[in-house]
């Protein structure tokens, strides 16, 4: 008989990064990017139904069949933890599931560039760190949660959707709040987090008008706030943040986010040709008075000119990147294709 215990075990033996549950079809896990069928029963509309249904409580079946919709964390004991999205497709209650490994990895494990080690160590300012979905932002952001736990005496307060991965106080004292069980929502925490006596603040995701408002505020305000933000590259980052404000505001905030703005590292998990697995690519933004200047002029289509001129800062291109996991033969030539902006140039090589 397949149970959620069941198919919990299963996505973590086969170190799957997504579970998903939907009607007539068996269950589907993703591997290193690429959907697979597990070879198990058909979820029938009652199935799927009372396996999801299994890993709700009274309130969270009250707020799904209120809303349609649901995220919350769920773990078993001596399992990772998974961040669970419920939704109805088609009439049928369907899931997906992302697991969340107990250990978080290291800066160094994970292969982000040095630039990060300075990017933790600002005393304030906001640093973003961004990418489409599934890429591994938040790994990347609990990595350096964890390096500041590890090195510095910090009240570091996370305010997350659901709270992904759980972390153990080490110097720091670290709080997490999960919006809707703690707190009502991102702008409403946010608010009140100057009260609560922070060094570092932590914003799960900036989705909205009202959050990247908040998260800029707290940003100005002594504090380093690192978040998260779907976005592919360092120029559309900032051009993002700007046009999700109103046209008579967008002036205040070029120069509100070039003041406060530390860096942006935007990344992309891509699969390995030397071996199993993905690899990271990167590309990274430091706000050197060059990049802050183009910010406040609103004058984004240069920030590439001065991402490739910047490698004394630390600063790189996702093409930049590309080429170079290439040229070392760790991704094949039509993955790096795939995602470089300049293909005429990259053929060029």
């Amino acid at each position: 008989m397949v149970t959620i215990n069941s198919l919990l075990e299963m996505t973590q033996k086969l170190k799957a990064s997504d579970l998903h549950i939907t009607v007539n079809n068996p269950p589907v896990v993703r591997i290193d990017g690429k959907l697979s069928l597990a070879k198990l029963p058909v979820f029938t509309q009652e199935s799927s139904k009372n396996i999801i249904y299994s890993m709700l409580n009274d309130e969270q079946k009250a707020i799904f069949e209120r809303d349609r919709e649901l995220d919350f964390s769920f773990a078993l004991p001596k399992m990772d933890r998974f961040r669970v999205n419920v939704h109805i497709q088609k009439g049928n209650v369907e899931a997906a599931l992302r697991r969340v490994p107990i250990e978080i990895p290291s800066i160094k494990d994970l292969g982000l560039p040095d630039i990060v080690y300075d990017f933790v160590k600002k005393p304030n300012g906001l640093v973003l760190v961004t990418g489409p979905t599934g890429t591994g932002k938040s790994t990347t952001l609990a990595s350096m949660i964890d390096y500041i736990n590890s090195k510095r005496e910090e009240m570091i307060i996370c305010i997350e959707d659901p709270i992904e991965f759980i972390y153990t106080n080490k110097k720091s004292i670290i709080k997490q709040r999960e919006v809707y069980a703690d707190t009502h929502s991102f702008p409403e925490a946010l608010k009140r987090i100057l009260r609560q006596d922070p060094d570092v603040i932590v914003v799960g995701e900036m989705r909205d008008l009202d959050t990247i408002s908040t998260t800029l505020t707290a940003a100005e305000t002594g504090h380093l706030v690192l978040a998260t933000l779907h976005t592919p590259d360092a120029p559309q980052t900032v051009q993002r943040i700007i046009d999700v404000f109103p046209p008579h505001q967008q002036r205040q905030v070029t120069v509100q986010l070039a003041e406060c703005l530390q860096g942006v590292l935007s990344q992309v998990l891509l699969p390995r040709a030397d071996s199993d697995g993905r690899i990271l690519a990167t590309e990274v933004m430091v706000s050197t008075p060059g990049i802050r200047n183009l910010i406040r002029e609103s004058d984004v289509a240069q920030i590439p000119s001065l991402l490739q001129m910047g490698a004394q800062y630390g600063m790189h291109t996702m093409d930049k990147c590309l080429k170079d996991l290439y040229r070392k033969k760790i991704i094949s030539k039509d993955v790096a294709l795939s995602k470089v902006k300049n293909v005429a140039e990259f053929e060029s090589l």
